[in-house]
């Protein structure tokens, strides 16, 4: 095996990972503020489209990620109107939340299938030709947001463990009604958690439309939302665990067409179906592990908050 066809498997994990590491990370924050929100595909299928739209009609891939990170974050701040202000059912909520993104993703995109549209350039294209060595063709053979995917690693790691709202967070999440006994406003940062998970899955699916798969395409997420919210189980709500998932499951999903490609029989059903059946087997394994026990999930996780009159 070359070391330029090793270097180009990585890039490829690399950028299959980032739409999971950007919507595992924002439903991680949600989480720890004990807010439960199983619309990530309905939000990342918003983004997506909201990014594609808006970069065909502007030609700006930055002004199209700026619209699908606020169309996901408008999608969020539906569901925290619903499940925060009103009180509904956070589970029932957010399996509403996809199947309205998905519909609505569906509708909004019809005039756009089989639209070009120019793929965000990586480092190397921004200041080159593109022509490098295989080492810095792995450094810098990525566009912005792969790189943004690390960073947002590194900044909500700190930002959980060591920032004073950070902490506010976790407390929230643990225990919201010794939160809001101290004179902390328990519903006002579960609203910025639900609304930067919003805007995260909003960014994964920008990505996704914007540089992944070039194109628009009905529910080209392809159940990768569910895969983010196994993602933050399997890393126990820790970041980089989630990183370190993320780039996993990427493996996992270039290895099948990889296999393929070097003349393994595999059909083409059962490769679609290998990141899914690595999903189940991860989350079986957790839960019969010895693992189970420390899994850390936030105590109010999905549980409503009803402040006191």
């Amino acid at each position: 095996m070359t070391l330029d066809f090793t270097v180009s498997v990585l890039i490829t994990i690399m950028a299959a990972a980032t739409p999971l590491l950007f919507a595992s990370l924002g439903e991680l924050v949600v989480e720890k503020s004990g807010v439960l929100n199983l619309g990530i595909e309905g939000m990342m299928l918003a983004g997506a489209v909201a990014a594609f739209a808006v970069g065909v009609s502007t030609g700006s891939g930055i002004l199209g990620v700026v619209a699908g990170t606020a169309a996901g974050a408008l999608m969020a701040f539906a569901f925290g109107v619903l499940t925060l202000t009103l009180a509904a059912n956070q589970v029932a909520t957010g399996l509403a939340l996809t199947i309205f993104g998905i519909g609505l993703s569906a509708l909004l995109g019809a005039s756009f299938v089989g639209v070009p549209v120019e793929e965000l350039p990586t480092i190397l294209e921004m200041f080159s030709d593109g022509e490098a060595s295989p080492i810095v063709q792995l450094i810098l053979g990525h566009d912005l947001l792969v790189y943004l995917s690390i960073v947002a690693t590194a900044c909500v790691a700190w930002f959980l463990k060591k920032s004073r709202a950070g902490m506010i967070l976790r407390a929230v999440g643990e225990s919201d009604i010794s939160a809001h006994s101290i004179g902390y406003n328990v519903i006002g940062v579960r609203y910025r958690a639900v609304i930067f998970g919003g805007a995260m899955s909003g960014l994964a699916g920008s990505y996704l439309s914007l540089s992944y798969t070039p194109m628009w395409a009905e529910e080209m997420t392809a159940g990768r939302g569910w895969i983010a919210l196994a993602l933050v189980v399997f890393a126990s709500w820790r970041p980089w665990r989630v990183l370190m998932g993320a780039y996993l499951f990427g493996g996992v999903t270039i290895g099948a067409f990889l296999a393929q490609g070097l003349g393994v029989e595999i059909p083409a059903q059962v490769l679609n179906m290998l990141p899914y059946l690595a999903t189940i087997l991860v989350l079986t394994l957790i839960a019969v592990g010895p693992w189970k026990g420390r899994l850390n999930a936030p105590a109010c996780l999905g549980i409503p908050f009803r402040p006191s009159t």
